[in-house]
């Protein structure tokens, strides 16, 4: 169509329609619980961490840096703990067989042992104190004896009672190369047998000799010999004392392997016969399994 010779163009009109609340998916969503899931497992691995003891973190350690190692050798982080966490049940993949008794029934036996144990300590310490206490008394009341008392060196040691009577050089206990004893020393082994006499813990008998060489030395009669029969002969006066013989259970002759003064091994102090009243324990571990067993019991003033 045209006017006055002229084409009309068509108007076109353009008009943009707005949408409503259109819907923009759900990818952030995912995103988000990702990152949840992300920071659950982060916590929950702080969290075994700090529940995990330092040697089951070396062993997981071990098996990161060489797992066919502790694979093939064993050992902690191998699947070789007896629960997962510390303080959780048993493995549901171990037989019973296998876990064997828990901790927590080892653990109170144990304690209740210890226990007895450091009872029965005490109690024999005690018992040592009363009888270290009754022989110094009776000592000091005989007479004659009182001037000797120098010599007598009474101390309470993890092994027992140790009573050493050492040589003095104005009064030896033994005449010079002899293992006969002395009137004095005669009356002081006497005495300590009938006091000792009735404790039941058992008697460990050792001789000694300062490092003064003897007669013939070691290829002969010497400080050897001289101190065993120096302790037999001390054995045999605690026994006229009123001591039983079975209640003596070592007798041994020392030479001058265990001095007193070691930085002066020939001084006559060194010379002397010991006396151990032992405990329970010591006599176990010196003499044996079912030896000395019974601990000492009041008797008396002992």
């Amino acid at each position: 169509m045209s006017q006055n010779g002229k084409t009309l163009q068509p108007i076109i009109i353009k008009r943009i329609k707005k949408g409503g609340n259109k819907h923009h998916g759900g990818a952030w969503k995912i995103a988000y619980a990702d990152f949840v899931t992300a920071m659950m497992a982060f916590f929950l691995l702080m969290w075994l961490l700090g529940s995990t003891s330092k040697g089951d973190l070396k062993g997981i350690e071990s098996y990161f840096n060489a797992p066919m190692k502790v694979s093939l050798l064993g050992g902690d982080g191998s699947g070789s703990s007896t629960s997962i966490l510390p303080g959780s049940g048993p493995r549901l993949d171990r037989s019973a067989e296998s876990i064997g008794p828990s901790n927590d029934s080892m653990d109170q036996p144990k304690t209740e042992k210890t226990a007895a144990q450091a009872a029965v300590a005490r109690d024999e310490t005690r018992r040592m104190v009363l009888l270290k206490n009754k022989i110094t008394a009776l000592l000091k009341e005989r007479p004659g004896l009182a001037e000797h008392m120098g010599q007598i060196r009474m101390e309470i040691t993890a092994d027992g009672l140790r009573i050493q009577i050492v040589d003095d050089q104005k009064r030896p206990m033994f005449d010079i190369g002899k293992s006969e004893v002395k009137p004095y020393m005669r009356e002081i082994l006497r005495d300590i047998g009938s006091t000792i006499r009735d404790a039941d813990n058992p008697i460990s008998l050792t001789g000694h000799t300062d490092s003064t060489p003897y007669g013939m030395g070691e290829r002969g009669y010497s400080n050897w010999e001289l101190s065993s029969d120096r302790a037999n002969a001390s054995r045999r006066e605690l026994m006229a004392g009123g001591m039983p013989e079975g209640k003596i259970k070592r007798v041994a002759g020392m030479a001058s392997t265990e001095p007193l003064l070691p930085t002066d091994s020939v001084n006559p102090i060194n010379r002397r016969i010991s006396i151990l009243v032992m405990t329970r324990e010591a006599a176990l571990r010196l003499l044996g399994t079912g030896l000395g067993t019974t601990p000492m019991k009041d008797k008396g003033n002992s």
